[in-house]
């Protein structure tokens, strides 16, 4: 579904102007990105998941798709803060493990 299919003012809308169709929740996701990559690593594994699944109620015309390059922006920056969390972690354990190795060879020679 694309932009160009939401209906025009009267057209297929109530009398208070509702399509029928969920709103949007893309502020809350690019939100929620942004907060993961610089807070909280939860809030982008929900921008990522939930993102992902809003994606999927616009294309099939179940949610309103005028926020789709919000949810986009922030399912991608949740992802990045995802990947970015994954590798500090992984480098946090190998600095670890490097230190632990260096502590183990220099107790050996004392």
């Amino acid at each position: 579904m694309s932009w160009q299919s939401i209906p025009s003012k009267g057209e297929d809308m109530d009398e208070f102007g509702n399509t029928g169709l969920k709103p949007h929740r893309g502020g809350m996701l690019l939100a929620f990105g942004i907060l993961g990559f610089f807070c909280c690593i939860i809030f982008a594994i929900l921008a990522w998941v939930m993102g992902n699944s809003d994606l999927k109620e616009m294309a099939e015309g179940r949610m309103d798709p005028s926020g789709e390059g919000m949810t986009k922006a922030g399912k991608i920056v949740g992802m990045i803060a995802c990947a970015l969390a994954v590798l500090g972690l992984l480098l946090w354990i190998g600095l670890f493990a490097l230190g632990m190795t260096a502590a183990v060879a220099q107790g050996m020679h004392h």
